[in-house]
């Protein structure tokens, strides 16, 4: 399966699920969250974090399942850590997302996040 990010977001993933929502909403894109990482760690007690090694962390993962006109859904990851976060779309060789998905899901992201969501310089 690949899943290499196509997007760097510099802000923490929690304010970048929620533009990402607002940029496929309003391409007439439906999202459908099935997956928080945060929410999963409650039910885990001594759960160190991979990256800092520790029960606190920033780290986050979040699954969206977007709908559009395809029969099937894509799956869209977002990745967050340390106020960055990456986004990619999970493409498995033996069940291939709808192209015309992908391309709409892309553009919906291509357009510039608002000035509190864009990279410093």
């Amino acid at each position: 399966m690949n899943t290499s990010p196509f997007l760097s977001v510099n802000h923490p993933c929690n304010e970048a699920l929620q533009w990402t929502k607002k940029q496929l909403l309003q391409a007439d894109l439906r999202p459908k969250q099935t997956f928080d990482l945060h929410t999963a760690r409650l039910a885990m007690h001594d759960c160190p974090c991979p990256n800092h090694g520790t029960d606190e962390c920033a780290c986050q993962m979040v699954v969206l399942l977007v709908y559009g006109k395809a029969a099937e859904p894509v799956t869209l990851i977002l990745h967050g850590n340390d106020g960055q976060t990456w986004l990619s779309i999970a493409d498995n060789p033996r069940q291939r997302a709808d192209a015309k998905l992908i391309n709409s899901i892309r553009q919906a992201l291509e357009i510039k996040p608002p000035v509190s969501m864009t990279q410093a310089e």
